[in-house]
């Protein structure tokens, strides 16, 4: 599996310089190549319109004193604008979650009513394609308008009767995640899985708990040097980190293919990572 995506990535031509003329919102190359893995996993959850979201994933326990938002990556959890499960592998990392902490776990539709982007340009190939990801995040999956929608989507969680929210995020997710994570920010831990756009700025922001988790795609330096701001943070010692470095952006999310016996080993790995990590912070 890594060895066929790693050659989806070489064997993509390079931007030309028509293209690079167009504003580019995202510069991980993984995040904007690797494509997802369709997976026969049913989603034990159920949609809902809650705040002002009017499609939201939630699973686990009618009622649970905190609560914990899932933001997903870049594939959402519909195929064409349809709604669907047919990349359900954020889905089902909801759905452990929630079982593991007896937390209600809600996942929003981020990209209503547009819609992810069209999973038939993607990988982008094309001039058009790669202009068109690039438009796609500097609009419907634009970070700061995410972020507003991100922390008002706490803020009614907890006014209808959340004791504490906790939030994680993949890909750009995880972009969206951390910068909702700083000063006023309505959650009380956070975590990222193979973020996208990582920022030690972001970090600096940093006033809750944060579990940080990448891969071998991911600028390893700025990992580091957001592990080591961490660890002077007041919160240091209930935050959490680790490098998978045997694996690739996407493994935990739409792009992990669970019958493969590496990408399913760490893919319970950081689950259950994950799930310590809520459980010592709420």
């Amino acid at each position: 599996m890594l060895s066929r995506l790693r050659s989806v990535v070489a064997h993509l031509s390079p931007i030309s310089s028509t293209a690079r003329m167009s504003t580019v919102h995202n510069t991980n190359k993984a995040c904007c190549t690797i494509p997802p893995v369709q997976s026969d996993y049913q989603p034990k959850g159920t949609f809902k319109s809650i705040g002002d979201f009017k499609k939201v994933y939630v699973t686990g326990p009618e009622k649970s004193d905190n609560a914990i938002v899932c933001v997903y990556d870049i594939f959402g959890y519909s195929r064409n604008n349809v709604l669907s499960s047919y990349f359900p592998q954020t889905q089902q990392g909801a759905d452990i979650v929630a079982a593991s902490t007896c937390t209600t776990v809600y996942m929003p539709d981020f990209f209503e009513p547009e819609g992810p982007f069209d999973i038939n340009r993607y990988p982008p190939k094309t001039e058009e394609d790669k202009k068109a990801i690039q438009d796609f995040f500097g609009g419907t999956a634009n970070p700061s308008a995410a972020i507003s929608k991100l922390k008002k989507f706490g803020e009614h969680l907890k006014s209808n009767g959340a004791q504490k929210v906790a939030v994680y995020g993949f890909c750009w997710g995880g972009k969206v995640v951390i910068s909702s994570s700083g000063e006023n920010t309505p959650f009380s831990a956070a975590a990222i899985i193979h973020p996208a756009m990582l920022s030690v700025e972001d970090a600096k922001k940093l006033t809750i708990p944060l579990g940080i988790y990448v891969s071998a795609d991911e600028p390893e330096a700025e990992y580091e040097s957001i592990v080591d701001i961490i660890s002077k943070k007041p919160f240091a010692s209930v935050s959490d980190h680790k490098n998978y470095k045997n694996m690739f952006h996407g493994w935990a999310a739409a792009r992990g293919d669970l019958k493969n016996e590496e990408n399913r080993k760490e893919y319970d790995d950081v689950y259950k990572r994950l799930v310590t990590f809520f459980q010592k912070a709420l």
